[in-house]
């Protein structure tokens, strides 16, 4: 499940997914672990990390992960596996390498803390027109859509 994840969707959800690529806030924890824990499974998830605080973007500060990350270990049903970001849109990729370069460095520090059951597997960054830097910078999960579907028409 990629995209921002409203807590009264989870109960459809939970069944179908492998694993939640926007964990941001800790009412949403507490609901999939309910679920999970309903239909007896564990669900991986990955946290969203709002680098660049966009207004416009959801997901956690960078010095919010950490407290985050140690409250989400004390559910038994989720297993956090990874960060996720979304840098700004820009035609200047260069602009945007820092945010990509700051979650590299935050999935770093949180690996050396050795938390039980949880691992920092996948650091999912980059989009079609910024994913070659967020690969530079350590990425190994993309989102490439519009690359493949073209733009969207609203």
């Amino acid at each position: 499940m990629i995209g921002h994840l409203q807590t009264n969707k989870v109960k459809y959800i939970v069944p179908k997914v492998k694993m939640i690529h926007s964990l941001d806030r800790l009412s949403l924890a507490k609901e999939l672990n309910k679920r999970a824990n309903m239909n007896s499974l564990t669900i991986n998830a990955l946290i969203e990390v709002n680098v660049a605080e966009e207004e416009s973007k959801f997901g956690l500060k960078i010095q919010e992960v950490v407290p985050f990350i140690e409250e989400v270990l004390k559910f038994k049903n989720i297993r956090v596996k990874g960060l996720m970001t979304i840098a700004p849109y820009t035609e200047n990729v260069e602009s945007i390498r820092y945010v990509f370069k700051e979650l590299y460095k935050l999935k770093e520090d949180i690996s050396r803390r050795n938390y039980e059951n949880l691992s920092m597997d996948y650091l999912s960054m980059g989009m079609t027109n910024d994913y070659e830097v967020a690969i530079e910078e350590g990425s190994n999960m993309i989102r490439i859509g519009t690359g493949i579907f073209g733009t969207r028409n609203y």
